[in-house]
């Protein structure tokens, strides 16, 4: 038997430490670099700030991640959670529904562009992507076209986890301890502009990054390829924004080869770039969007995966269905939190707010421009990347090792320690990430930018000679 710690206002740290470092397994975490270390433990939150076991307060630079839209500590989303979970805490959506998720599918059908009018929920952003593979196959299949099943995605960009979406994601080292993965997995270069040979020319480059998914499908063989996922900022990398004219001439694409296009927008919606689908931002119709993260806010569980309506008509007729299913997918607690998020998200016009304060935002950070390590700054609305270079003239990189030491020996402690978390992030070049809760303001950027100029200058003293 293993220490039974009981979380209650007062924190044993010991009593935790001792506990997590026994029993609890993170994720994406190098368990040993806790072996002489504490591991931090955040206990609470409140609007743009969370606290550690200490009571040091910290910025949540990322919300959670990319997740706590509108901020921590909103009573109204536990309120709306208890009084769902008195009335029914839980029941399936398997040839049952209940109103929540009615509700809640509706509300979301006339937020989407078009006619996305068809909502799948899951539980989170893996199994929403693994839902939109699922589907697509399943609808060619339908329709009679069953040997479409490849998928084209980019370069470096994270889509997940599970087997199906792992083989979207474009990131090697997540890929290789599980090979073989589910087959179908294609991918073409990203729209990273930093250090391209195009990447001052907006409409060459443009050509390039877009036809390069034509070419692949024409490679692969077009009536072999069921999608293609794309999102609207990759993510993975850091924050790469699409070229002007992009996505429409990647729509135009895979209307062409009958190919389904996919905006992956477990980051990107609910305000995050400030619209209500990174889709809207870049005016482009995808045939379905992958959602998690920011519609319930992080406080339950929750994704969706919206869909075209002729994407339903295969299995609108007799004896149909597509043969796909999640215990706890449109789960009735989940559901009432969602609404609850939304109404939030539109009474305090947090879109607009984050629209107001972007410019600020960017500002900002491109004034961390005059520090030799920070080489490039880019993204869009309240989801952010600077990228960290040996040499700011030539844009020479760090070695892995040279990376390692300056992201996970330099910088992340070092914000931390400054009260700020962000994210020092090695999955392709350096780079630091910035996503806040929606809700962040002046003062709060202003005091994201003090921390990373006093970080990143000490940082840039000990590793630029």
């Amino acid at each position: 038997m293993g220490n039974q710690v009981t979380v209650s206002d007062h924190i044993d740290n010991d009593a935790l430490q001792e506990t997590a470092k026994r029993h609890l397994w993170m994720h994406f975490t190098r368990l040993s670099a806790y072996d002489d270390a504490e591991i931090p433990i955040i206990t609470h939150g409140e609007g743009c700030y969370v606290y550690d076991q200490h009571g040091h307060r910290l910025l949540d630079g990322l919300s959670g991640l990319f997740t706590v839209q509108v901020g921590h500590g909103r009573r109204r989303l536990a309120e709306a959670a208890a009084r769902q979970g008195e009335k029914l805490g839980y029941f399936p959506i398997w040839s049952y529904a209940h109103p929540p998720a009615i509700e809640l599918a509706g509300t979301l059908a006339s937020l989407a562009p078009d006619d996305l009018n068809r909502v799948f929920f899951t539980t989170g952003g893996s199994e929403a992507v693994e839902s939109a593979w699922k589907l697509a196959r399943q609808y060619f299949r339908a329709i009679g076209q069953g040997q479409r099943y490849k998928v084209i995605a980019r370069n470096t960009a994270y889509h997940g986890t599970t087997l199906g979406a792992l083989a979207i994601t474009g990131v090697s080292s997540f890929r290789a301890p599980f090979e073989p993965l589910t087959p179908g997995g294609v991918h073409v270069v990203n729209t990273n502009r930093f250090r391209h040979p195009l990447g001052k020319d907006d409409q060459a480059f443009m050509e390039l990054t877009a036809d390069a998914i034509e070419e692949a499908i024409l490679f692969e063989g077009p009536e072999t390829v069921a999608a293609v996922f794309l999102e609207p900022v990759q993510n993975a990398g850091g924050c790469f924004t699409p070229p002007e004219g992009y996505f429409q001439r990647v729509r135009e694409i895979c209307d062409r080869h009958g190919v389904l296009l996919v905006s992956d927008e477990v980051i990107c919606a609910y305000g995050r770039l400030g619209t209500m689908f990174g889709a809207q931002r870049y005016d482009f119709l995808p045939d379905m969007i992958t959602t998690a993260k920011g519609l319930t806010s992080g406080y339950s569980p929750l994704g969706a995966v919206y869909c075209r309506d002729f994407l339903a008509e295969p299995f609108l007729g007799a004896k149909k269905s597509f043969l796909h299913g999640i215990t706890f997918g449109g789960h009735p607690v989940s559901c009432a939190v969602a609404l609850e998020n939304l109404r939030i998200l539109e009474e305090e016009d947090l879109l607009g707010h984050v629209q107001r304060h972007e410019s600020g935002f960017r500002e900002r950070l491109e004034g961390l421009l005059d520090i030799p390590i920070v080489g490039d700054v880019r993204g869009a609305g309240w989801f952010w990347a600077l990228e960290l270079v040996k040499d700011q003239a030539t844009s020479e990189r760090f070695s892995r090792e040279e990376a390692e030491s300056l992201l996970r020996g330099l910088v992340a402690p070092a914000t931390y320690e400054a009260g700020l978390i962000c994210r020092a992030d090695d999955r392709g070049d350096p780079v630091i990430q910035l996503a806040p809760t929606l809700v962040t303001g002046e003062a709060e950027l202003d005091f994201i930018e003090s921390v990373l100029r006093t970080v990143l200058t000490a940082a840039s003293e000990k590793v630029v000679r």
